[in-house]
């Protein structure tokens, strides 16, 4: 896929490319957003190096792509849109130290995020994406139309109980299998970090199909591993992926900062067409 302001360099055939040409902490123009949104959508996660951000100039990037929604966890005292993502010898848990798609017990979760790394540890502390298009394409036709119409509960107590075990926290109803807004391509839409049951199914046989799709959505073939530089940079369409930190650095610093992008409700977006 050609762009007009940027290169674009796959990593695997079904997820994943690193982007070239563009400087982050500058304004971007409209076509630049647009080749980043295309590279979204051709890509899933795509992926800079060199970038040099800070709070402020990260919540500007996000904006090119629509409102900047609050985390369920505070954000920073001057910059509530921005989550500082910090691991070292004090810490007992990390953010996404298991499978998940970022927010999905909010009724919309958001469109995406990017997250901008400024200290790594000498050795480890990947992350891993996976491709939830690939995941689905591999279902048999069978399970395909089983899972169809199914819908799952979200809950925000699962992921953040153990960050604040007294807080409040969102829970949302989605569908099993979710069609892209943009691309129109189906996608599994549960995670480990958020779901907790299939609504319409008996526990036994809730528990029995979510653990097959867990394990069938992580699976090796559908994903794409980044290995983080100082000042990288990872942009994700958090619709069709699912993601895991590796904390495999402890004790070592692992720091930087996250915003996330609102979605567009689907009865909005199908009352605008």
């Amino acid at each position: 896929m050609a762009y007009e302001t940027i290169t674009a360099a796959p990593l695997t055939p079904r997820i994943g490319a690193v982007i070239s040409g563009i400087d982050l902490s500058q304004s971007l123009t409209d076509q630049q957003v647009a080749d980043l949104k295309q590279a979204l959508a051709d890509h899933q996660v795509i992926f800079f190096r060199d970038q040099r951000l800070d709070p402020a100039s990260l919540k500007r990037l996000g904006r090119h792509f629509g409102p900047l929604q609050a985390h369920a966890l505070k954000g920073l005292p001057d910059h509530p849109e921005v989550r500082k993502l910090h691991a070292d010898e004090n810490s007992k848990h990390v953010a996404g130290e298991e499978w998940h798609t970022d927010m999905t017990c909010a009724t919309v979760p958001p469109m995406g995020s990017i997250l901008y790394m400024h200290t790594l540890p000498t050795l480890g502390g990947d992350t891993v994406f996976a491709s939830m298009y690939a995941a689905y394409d591999a279902l048999s036709d069978r399970m395909k139309a089983y899972l169809e119409g199914l819908t799952a509960t979200h809950d925000g107590k699962l992921a953040f109980g153990r960050f604040d075990p007294t807080g409040t926290f969102p829970v949302a109803v989605h569908p099993v299998i979710r069609t892209h807004p943009v691309t129109g391509r189906k996608v599994i839409f549960v995670n480990r970090g958020f779901t907790s049951h299939i609504n319409e199914l008996a526990k036994p046989e809730s528990e029995a199909i979510l653990q097959f799709l867990y394990r069938h959505c992580e699976d090796n073939y559908f994903q794409v591993r980044f290995r983080w530089e100082p000042h990288s940079v990872a942009f994700w369409d958090n619709r069709c992926t699912q993601h895991l930190a590796i904390w495999d650095y402890y004790p070592q610093v692992r720091s930087g900062f996250r915003v996330q992008v609102e979605d567009t409700p689907v009865e909005v977006a199908a009352a605008a067409e």
